[in-house]
This record gives structure tokens, sequence and C-alpha cells, in this order.
């Protein structure tokens, strides 16, 4: 079962999200998945690290001391851009401090998700995740592996001893992670959360555009192209037709909303020339 957030976390959650889109824009894949590793790296830190994570979510510290923690902590173990994710974090209030380890993996999850995304992979990166969730329900023998008392070191490579040589390196990472920082998760538990930010990634690609009319394959390729160049990466359209909108386009992308319909101008126009009476 997923965490459940409070208040002022789940609304972190969202801010976060927010910074990590502007973070993986336009980069690479092999550089989305650097912002991962690092990303994955921290939350096992403050995880282990009752004081720091203490330090880090304490409403009473200012954020100059807090990126100072964060620089001498991490220095050169991580990059700029996951640096910086972690510091903005650190800004941000939380309703219990352990809330931040969550945050950090589920950014972790969605910067995999990205760099998947950038190699048009997404799609078999979640398909594999959920099979190698069913392969360890099915099988009691590596359920007991993975799970057991054997280090971080020999579970991941056991993962990938099994994995490597069908799926994909986002896959193996993924999984590599869930069976090495479970945190008292059973396993059931660490792949649903893991399953929710890649499926949360993929909301956040998704752009649903509502039209008048049906559109042509070529306009729905230029549609694409224009906003794949906003976004940075890869995104897949899904056109919804609404004769209420009249006419022009309304377009829903993450938490974006561009309403050049028709409709909407003449309901502003309505507004404004009620407010004029």
């Amino acid at each position: 079962m997923r965490i459940h957030l409070g208040g002022s976390s789940r609304q972190s959650l969202v801010i976060a999200r927010g910074s990590l889109d502007a973070a993986v824009k336009g980069v690479s894949a092999s550089t989305a998945s650097e912002i991962s590793t690092h990303l994955f790296f921290a939350a096992e830190i403050f995880a282990s690290k009752t004081a720091l994570r203490r330090a880090i979510t304490d409403p009473s510290r200012d954020i100059a001391s807090k990126t100072a923690l964060i620089k001498e902590l991490f220095g050169s173990k991580i990059g700029k851009e996951a640096s910086d994710l972690i510091s903005g974090i650190a800004a941000l209030r939380w309703s219990a401090g352990k809330d931040v380890i969550y945050v950090l993996e589920q950014l972790a999850i969605e910067a995999e998700a990205s760099a998947a995304n950038i190699n048009n992979e997404l799609d078999r990166v979640e398909d594999e995740l959920f099979g190698a969730s069913r392969l360890l329900v099915d099988s009691s023998e590596l359920r007991s592996a993975l799970v057991g008392g054997a280090s971080a070191d020999l579970k991941a490579q056991l993962v990938t001893e099994i994995l490597s040589k069908n799926a994909s390196a986002s896959t193996v990472k993924l999984v590599r992670a869930l069976v090495t920082q479970r945190r008292g998760r059973s396993i059931e538990a660490a792949f649903a959360e893991y399953l929710f930010g890649l499926a949360n990634r993929r909301n956040r690609l998704i752009a649903v555009v509502r039209t008048a009319a049906p559109i042509s394959d070529a306009q729905k390729v230029r549609l694409s192209g224009a906003i794949e160049k906003q976004v940075g990466q890869p995104i897949r359209v899904n056109i919804q037709v609404d004769p209420t909108i009249i006419g022009g386009v309304s377009i829903k992308f993450a938490d974006e909303l561009i309403d050049a319909s028709i409709s909407n101008r003449l309901a502003h126009a309505g507004r404004a020339l009620a407010g004029k009476n």
C-alpha cells in the first residue's frame, strides 16, 4: 500500500515533481538516469541517518544552513542537478520528517522513468517491472533469497543475474534499488510504490488535447512536435473530440492547462462584460 502523505508533505511532493520536470527537460537519458542514481543514494542516506533527516526538514533552520549541510554531506558524490533538487526539497515543509525519504525515492523512480522515456522504453520498463513482481510472487525460493538476510550486494547481484539478459537497464536498476532499499516494506508494497512512480511519470508525459472536430495525422504530428519542444521529452498525445468547445484547442499537460478554445474565450468575454455592468 502506498504511503499517504499529510497536507504539507503532499503539497511538497507536487512542488518537488515540478522541479524534477525542469531538471530532466531536454537532458540525455544517461543524465536523467544519473539524477535517479543520486536521488536513490540520498534517500538511502537520509533513511539511515535520522539526525541528518531532521536537520534538513527542521522548519526552524534557515535554508542557507540546510544547503551548506547538503553540500558538505554529499560533495562530489552527486551531480549538481540532484544536489539542487535535494536543496529545493530541504526548503519545503513536511508533515513528518520521514516523508522526505519517500519523496526522494519517488523522484528517483520518476527520473529513471524519464530516462526510459527518452530511450522510448517506458512501456517496456512498466511491463518488465510488473513481470518481475509476478516472478517474485510465484517463486518462493527467489522471494526468500531477496527478502532474507543476505547482504544488499548479494541481492543486487542476484537481480542482475536474473534480469539483465532480457530486461532493460532501467528495469534492472529499479529492481536492484527496490530489493536493497525496502526499509521494512513487504516486497509487494515496494513494487506497488515503484509501479506508482512509473505511472505518475507517464501521466506527466501525456498531453490530453480537446478539439471540436477530429484532426488529421499530420496535424497530430505537428502538435506533438510543438509540445515535445516545450517539454523537452517524448510525449504521448491523446485526442478527445469535444464539440462543446466550438473551435480552437484545449491542451492539458501535467499540471498545466492551455485553453485556446472558442468556448473558453467566449466565457472570458462574458465575464469581462458582466464585470463592466
